[in-house]
């Protein structure tokens, strides 16, 4: 089967199941809608759908070697203002960042692997993920048993990408680290709580707040290896409920990222370490908690580059490969990485002109829907030749 012939036939219901997705937004674990609706096609297309944790699997055929696919299909916590007519409708949930894309990709990829089914030499497993924007979607589903039964042998999963490139451009790195690690934390800091009128009646979690703050940032300047990449960010500072209250607790919540091991457990250490030192010494006191863990994601080389040389041999108008792709986002197919060789690939969703140059994670971000026939033509073309090639 020509599987981008046969997407390109498919692009209309690729588009349809996407915007099913955009409509409905969900975040988190817990998504029913999306949960059913992926059940529904895959049974539509002759699949035998289950749940595993909060996601769904399935797989198509036979005894071999097994190659997952992965889509993570959650949306953002935010409102959209992408101006789409089938935008979600909430204002508290936006498909920001193309995970619809994703999920929509694979299941035209499902369908046409179905239809091709006796010409599979092993077993493609798919996995459609929740909670990938809060890191906890592959955990989840690892823990409920993704890659067994049948075991994994290798993992692929693409990412589309908006931005000035052209459509058709697929992006991965075959010799580093492609993304960062994500530690996010929450620091509850406690003090005293007194009247604002006599600070020293309390010991003021605010201001142990701010202190710890300032030594965080330090510590990116003058503990972490310049030569490594290292980001620190605090992006949510909570405290008080009235301007003449000094409060009993404030909570600062916060992301690590790195490209590099040693850096990731010397930053990790050092933030608690800073945290608990700086409260005490102004007399209160800290618990940490750790939100999420997710190390660096490396890619397979060897198999990085099988998977680009069967992207360069389906022929697609207009693709090109970049290789070298590197971000300092984060992305929890890193913890599948980590366990099984594993490619992780950007597909470049370029703007349109009138759409203007806004990034994932905008609420005004728009992505060309000229993208689907690709992601799922490459999802269903690699699967097939790495199982021929494998078997």
């Amino acid at each position: 089967m020509n599987y981008y012939e046969r997407a390109v036939e498919l692009k209309d219901e690729i588009i349809e199941n996407r915007r099913y997705f955009h409509t409905n937004a969900e975040v988190g674990l817990d998504m029913p809608k999306a949960k059913a609706y992926v059940m529904k096609k895959l049974a539509e297309y002759g699949l035998e759908p289950k749940e595993c944790g909060y996601g769904v699997t399935a797989t198509v055929g036979r005894p071999g070697k097994v190659i997952l696919l992965r889509a993570d299909m959650d949306a953002l916590p935010m409102p959209e203002e992408s101006g789409e007519a089938f935008a979600c409708p909430t204002g508290a949930q936006a498909h920001a960042c193309g995970h619809d894309f994703h999920a929509a990709m694979l299941l035209t990829a499902a369908k046409m692997l179905k239809e091709n089914e006796a010409e599979l030499e092993g077993t493609v497993k798919f996995m459609f993920q929740p909670a990938e924007e809060t890191f906890e979607g592959s955990k989840n589903m690892i823990e409920n048993g993704i890659l067994e039964n049948p075991p994994v042998d290798a993992a692929l999963a693409y990412h589309v990408a908006p931005g000035k490139m052209p459509i058709g451009i697929y992006m991965y790195n075959d010799s580093g680290t492609m993304m960062f690690s994500v530690d996010g934390f929450r620091i509850i800091i406690k003090g005293k709580g007194s009247h604002g009128a006599y600070p020293q009646n309390s010991i003021d979690p605010i201001n142990i707040g701010v202190h710890v703050y300032l030594a965080l940032e330090a510590l990116i300047a003058r503990e972490t290896n310049p030569e490594k990449s290292c980001v620190m960010t605090v992006g949510h500072f909570e405290a008080g409920s009235a301007p003449n209250i000094i409060p009993e607790t404030a909570v600062l919540e916060g992301t690590i990222r790195t490209n590099d091991t040693e850096q990731r457990e010397l930053l990790v250490r050092r933030m608690k370490e800073v945290a608990q030192k700086t409260a005490e010494a102004y007399g209160g006191s800290v618990e940490i908690e750790m939100i999420s863990e997710v190390p660096p994601l490396i890619c397979d080389p060897k198999m990085t580059d099988e998977i680009a040389g069967y992207m360069k041999d389906m022929n697609i108008p207009g693709a090109m490969p970049y290789p070298g792709a590197a971000a300092s986002a984060s992305e929890d197919f890193a913890v599948i990485a980590e366990k099984v060789p594993s490619v992780f690939m950007y597909l470049s969703a370029g703007y349109l002109d009138e759409r203007g140059s806004y990034p994932a994670h905008n609420p005004k971000v728009q992505f060309n829907e000229d993208v689907c026939p690709i992601g799922a033509s490459s999802y269903a073309h690699c699967a097939t030749e790495w199982l021929k090639n494998h078997h």
